[in-house]
This record gives C-alpha cells, structure tokens and sequence, in this order.
C-alpha cells in the first residue's frame, strides 16, 4: 500500500496541473513567444538590416544613393582623422558622465536607503524628477543657465569673476548628460541595497571593523552588480545622446549622434551617416561587453 501511495498522489497531482492549465498541451512555448519575436524582428532587426544595407550604398550628390555593393564609405569613416575625433570625443564624454554618475550616485543611493519614510519617498521622487520632463526641455534650460548672460555667470560676477563661456563646451555637455543619467545610476545600485541584509553591516561593526571597511569590504562587493548595470545603461546612453549635445554643443563640437544627423539631413548623405552610426552601434557593444566582462570577472573572483 506504501508503494502505491506517491504513485497515487503523483498522478493525482498531474491530473491536476493538466486540469489547470489544458492549453499547455495544445500551444507549444515557442508559439506563445512568437508575437514578441516577431515585433523584435519588425521594429529591431529589420531597420538594422536595412541600415547595413544602406551603408554599402555609393553616394552621388546629383542622383542620391545609388545601389551598389562597396566599401567606401567604411574606409572614408576609419580612415579620416576628422572622424578619429568624433568617436573619441562621443565616447570620451560618455567615459566622464558615466564616471560621474557612479561617483555621485553610488552614495546617493546608499543615503537614499537609510533613510526613513516620509523622507526617502520625497527624496526618491527628486531623483526621478528629471526623467518627467523632456531632454529638450532640460537641454533649454541649461542652455539658459550656462549661457553668457545666464545664472551662473552672475552668480560669478556677484564675487567679481566671469563672464566665462560655458554654453558650447564639452563642460555644458557633461553637466547636463549627468543631471539626465544620474537616475539610471541611482536607481540600479538602490535596488541592489534592498537585498543587502542589514545585520551583515551590524556584525562586521561589533567585529571591531571600521566604518570605512565595512564599506569596502561587505557593502561595496553587494553594490557592484547595481553600479555594472547602472554604468551600463549610462554609457549606452550616454555615447548615443543626440538632443543634449546637439543643443549645447553646438556645430562645433560634434559627436556620432550629430554627425549622423547631418550627414542624413543636411548633406543628404544617407550611407556615410548609416555607416556612422553602424560604426557607432559596432563600438558602443564592444566597450560595454568588454566592460562587462571585466568587472564580472573582478566580482566573481572577490567573491571567491
């Protein structure tokens, strides 16, 4: 009778499972996944498979793009000095606000989570703020707060200092990709605190551990896949923003983004800009994948 009873309770159980969802037997996994596959596929790989098509394009300024399987405009874009500076400056600007975001708010998120209610729920909504408001609405603004006649530059003139020029800098570019990345670091690396266990930071204290140990030693590893998610989403981000740079670097100081605008819409150039942003797309996943690996490797092996 023992032998029989789980066989019993076994088929009882699957009767059950069956009873519950019956459909699981008539609709395969697969087709359930295809409606999201087949919009990642109209809205993704089809636009991406047409650009690359689009790159290998020959231009004629009388005729536009003209059909033709070449590679002139990949060697025109790695071959030009005048392009060199383009990706290092798109990617060296993303390199500092991605580094600002993790030193700024790295310990932003850590005070955000120490703290208590009514307070976080105010202070978590200061952070997200940015994200309610446009990115042109914000680029406005610090156009008129950096400008020759804006606030900061009275501000210095009260203390006898400026005018400075500040609009049309890669300083104003910075400062306001920062002001709008800040909340995709905040965000990730404050989610990895809630599941940091309070009494972990309690026990290494009555172990005698300083406060800064304690720090580096137990919440900083459990921090680390929050700050590699946040840093990731920011120098993605980052490295493809078009309205920030467009309107507070002006036509001077160029980056992928704009340079790809110009070459669609001002020189009518459609396979040199869909190679630039090929290009762009190609090395933006290689920095990030590369990035990732690395420091999934250092926190695997500091966790042994």
């Amino acid at each position: 009778m023992d032998s029989t009873l789980p066989a019993t309770e076994n088929g009882n159980a699957d009767s059950a499972s069956a009873r519950r969802a019956p459909w699981r037997a008539f609709v395969p996994l697969w087709l359930m996944c295809l409606p999201a596959f087949l919009l990642f596929v109209a809205l993704v790989l089809v636009p991406l498979l047409m650009t690359l098509v689009l790159s290998f394009y020959r231009f004629d300024p009388a005729s536009g793009p003209l059909a033709a399987f070449q590679l002139g405009n990949y060697v025109e874009v790695l071959g030009s000095s005048y392009f060199h500076t383009i990706f290092l400056r798109t990617f060296g600007i993303a390199f500092v606000v991605t580094l600002l975001c993790v030193v700024i708010g790295t310990p932003e998120a850590y005070v955000l989570s120490r703290m208590r209610d009514p307070y976080r729920s105010m202070f978590l909504l200061v952070i997200l703020a940015p994200l309610l408001v446009s990115v042109v609405v914000r680029a406005f603004g610090w156009s008129m707060l950096l400008n020759s006649n804006g606030l900061v530059n009275q501000a210095f003139a009260l203390v006898g200092l400026g005018p400075y020029k500040l609009e049309y800098t890669t300083f104003a570019i910075v400062i306001a990709l920062v002001h709008v990345m800040l909340p995709f670091m905040v965000i990730p690396v404050w989610t990895a605190l809630q599941k940091l266990d309070p009494q972990t930071e309690n026990a290494a204290l009555s172990l005698m551990a300083s406060p800064a140990t304690m720090l580096r030693r137990i919440v900083l590893p459990q921090l680390t896949p929050g700050i590699l998610s946040g840093s990731l989403m920011v120098f993605g981000l980052s490295a493809s923003a078009f309205a920030i740079p467009g309107l507070l670097g002006g036509r001077r100081l160029k980056v992928a983004a704009t340079a790809v605008y110009d070459e669609f819409l001002g020189s009518l150039n459609w396979p040199l800009g869909a190679t630039i942003a090929l290009l762009l797309l190609l090395a933006n996943l290689i920095v990030m994948l590369t990035y990732y690996r690395v420091l999934e490797r250092r926190y695997a092996r500091s966790l042994g």
